[in-house]
C-alpha cells in the first residue's frame, strides 16, 4: 500500500476569533475529520483554527499547523506538527497546496484568501457559514454535511 495516499488531507479554515457556536461547528469538523483518518491541516492559530485541531487531536487524529510566523510555540497547543512559515498570509498558499480538499468555516478575508486559492488550484471547497455566492464552493448547513461532502467529491 502507498502510505502516501492512505490518508486524506483536509484544510480547516476560518475565523482567527470565533463565536462559541462557530468554535464548535469547527471542533465537530476536525473530530469528524480524525474519525475518517484524514489528517487536518489549518493555520495553526486561533479561533476555528484552534476549534478544529482541538477536535481532531481529542479523536486521536493528526494535526498541522501551516504557521505565519517564525516560532513553532505560537501554534495552538493541538498542533502536532508546526510548520514555520515566517510568510504572514502568504502563508495560506501552502496550506492550500498541502491538501486536498478544504472546508471553511465562517471566516474573514484570510478565509476569503484561502477559498480562492483552493479554487484557482481546482481544489474542492466546502463551505458551511462562510463568504455566500462564490461560484464553485459546495454550500453545506452542518459539519457532518461538510464532512460527508467533501469525501464525496473526493472519492476517486
Amino acid at each position: 500500500m502507498d502510505l502516501r495516499n492512505s490518508r486524506r488531507r483536509v484544510a480547516v479554515i476560518g475565523t482567527g476569533i470565533a463565536n462559541p457556536e462557530v468554535y464548535e461547528m469547527a471542533y465537530e469538523v476536525g473530530r469528524l475529520l480524525a474519525e475518517r483518518r484524514a489528517i487536518v491541516y489549518c493555520g495553526g492559530l486561533g479561533g476555528v483554527m484552534e476549534a478544529a485541531a482541538k477536535g481532531a487531536f481529542e479523536a486521536g487524529g493528526l494535526t498541522v499547523g501551516i504557521l505565519p510566523g517564525n516560532k513553532a510555540e505560537e501554534a495552538n497547543p493541538y498542533i502536532q506538527i508546526p510548520v514555520v512559515t515566517d510568510m504572514g498570509h502568504a502563508r495560506n498558499v501552502i496550506l492550500v497546496r498541502s491538501v486536498e480538499g478544504v472546508i471553511a468555516v465562517a471566516g474573514g478575508y484570510g478565509t476569503l484568501s484561502e477559498i480562492a486559492l483552493a479554487l484557482k488550484m481546482w481544489k474542492p471547497v466546502v463551505g458551511l457559514r462562510t463568504w455566500p455566492g462564490i461560484e464553485g464552493v459546495t454550500y453545506v448547513e452542518t459539519p457532518e454535511e461538510a464532512v460527508e461532502r467533501l469525501f464525496r467529491i473526493l472519492e476517486p
